[in-house]
């Protein structure tokens, strides 16, 4: 099995992603990873993308339970807070999966 190369904050923050939808953060899977450095003048931090495809049985419920108030959500990544926060609309897949892409900025505390 192949996995992606994530940061220290992509991780914390994939982690923090499935932990939103409890018992059915098995049925998502980390399709895709991206993380660029970013700063300001004040700021350092990254970009990331992911890009999720949830499984089974009520996948569009899975979703909305990941993405709904996501931009007002709280986060705890050690080192790291987002900043901010966004999810592009789900997408049906015609194997009853839904996929949901995710862009996020952290920043270091």
């Amino acid at each position: 099995m192949n996995s992606l190369p994530l940061s220290r904050a992509a991780a914390g923050l994939f982690r923090a992603l499935i932990h939103r939808v409890g018992e059915a953060r098995h049925r998502i899977l980390l399709i895709e990873a991206v993380s660029t450095d970013w700063q300001s003048l004040t700021f350092t931090g990254e970009r990331h993308r992911f890009a999720l495809r949830i499984t089974g049985q009520g996948a569009g419920n899975v979703a909305g339970t990941l993405t709904d108030g996501l931009a007002d959500a709280e986060f705890e990544i050690a080192g790291h807070i987002v900043a901010d926060i966004a999810a592009s609309p789900a997408i049906d897949e015609p194997d009853g999966s839904v996929l949901v892409r995710i862009e996020a900025l952290t920043v270091a505390d």
